[in-house]
């Protein structure tokens, strides 16, 4: 099966997210707005219970920290994705690092940049002309992150919580 790290925020920024993803993101059906903190890769169940514990152990190391997006950006030329830029804060890049470090699944295939997709697969056109709309758009959102989830894909290709981690060692 199919694992993967994710953040996601709170229900204000996925509604503004999705009111985006709707139209222009092909996952806008298979998983709620996340920012992505270990990609997806394949698992077993005996590696799930070692995997948890790994990010049981992860979590209660960080501290809630502040999730702010203030603006639309993308990835083109690398590939067509639009996002809301997610400030990299401390806790956040430590807590990806960490994550990054268990032994499970690939490393990361490219630098980390916090983001929240809001359009992917579109055409080169259909990019410039979305996202010269969207650059416009003034994001301005923060809000505390408390938590992280451990999610596994259903055979349908929609994504649901296996676990959730809470942040800090007041639990």
């Amino acid at each position: 099966m199919k694992v993967g790290v994710f953040i996601f925020p709170s229900k204000k920024l996925q509604d503004l997210a999705n009111s985006y993803r709707k139209r222009y993101d092909t996952s806008y059906a298979l998983i709620p707005p996340h920012l992505t903190l270990k990609a997806a890769f394949d698992s077993n169940e005996e590696e799930l219970t070692k995997i948890s514990s790994e990010l049981d152990r992860i979590a209660t190391k960080y501290q809630p920290f502040q999730l702010r997006t203030e603006k639309i950006s993308s990835f083109h030329p690398v590939n067509n994705v639009i996002f809301f830029k997610v400030n990299p804060v401390t806790g956040l890049l430590g807590l990806y690092e960490e994550i990054n470090t268990i032994p499970y699944g690939n490393p990361p295939e490219y630098s980390f940049v916090p983001h929240i997709t809001v359009g992917r697969d579109l055409s080169n056109s259909e990019h410039a002309d979305v996202y010269s709309q969207l650059r416009l758009q003034k994001i301005d959102h923060e809000e505390t992150i408390d938590r992280f989830h451990l999610l596994y894909q259903l055979e349908n290709g929609t994504w649901t919580v296996y676990e959730t981690f809470l942040l800090g060692s007041d639990k």
